[in-house]
């Protein structure tokens, strides 16, 4: 997938904007999932962009607990508050909104469940459910062709779960409309 935005000075104000607008500090696989997750920007870029501001003051960085946390200084938020960026606002507002998903999806520690079973025909049936405080929010039942696709499938849905679920979701709803034609 080709990144959005490749201007480094882009990449730095979508990182700064995300971090000002999640409002609490986060640790670095945290602010790497919420930056690429939407395919905004690109992995290497973001990793070369957070040094720069980090190295520049308009990130910073504090353990408590042990745990290194990263959190945007007022140096960061001048600069969020007075440049422009070529950044649709609609780009901004749909990747905040999803940053904003899978941070709390994270904190709400769900419950994830993947299990599969063979079927007399040959086929797997894989179930994913998704639990929070004990309710169901997703159970999605495929019937797959063969055992690799229920391994991958099975791996993919515990690495990633809020992003089956965000699909889930955008798919239903209709916002992917676009996958289908």
């Amino acid at each position: 997938m080709q990144s959005v935005l490749k201007d480094k000075n882009d990449i730095k104000i979508f990182i700064l904007y995300l971090m000002r607008h999640v409002g609490y500090p986060l640790e670095f696989p945290d602010i790497n999932d919420i930056v690429i997750q939407d395919g905004i920007v690109g992995y290497f870029d973001f990793a070369e962009c957070f040094a720069e501001l980090l190295d520049t003051g308009n990130l910073a960085e504090e353990k408590v607990d042990g745990v290194d946390l990263y959190y945007i200084t007022e140096r960061g938020i001048q600069v969020t508050d007075t440049l422009d960026s070529n950044l649709m606002n609609t780009i901004r507002e749909k990747s905040l909104k999803n940053a904003l998903r899978l941070l709390s999806f994270k904190k709400r520690g769900a419950d994830l469940k993947c299990t599969g079973e063979e079927l007399e025909d040959g086929h797997y049936r894989i179930t994913c459910i998704i639990c929070e405080h004990k309710e169901e929010i997703l159970r999605l039942s495929v019937v797959l062709d063969n055992k690799t696709q229920f391994e991958r499938m099975k791996i993919n849905f515990y690495d990633k779960p809020e992003i089956v679920y965000r699909g889930i979701l955008a798919l239903l709803s209709g916002e992917v409309n676009y996958l289908l034609e």
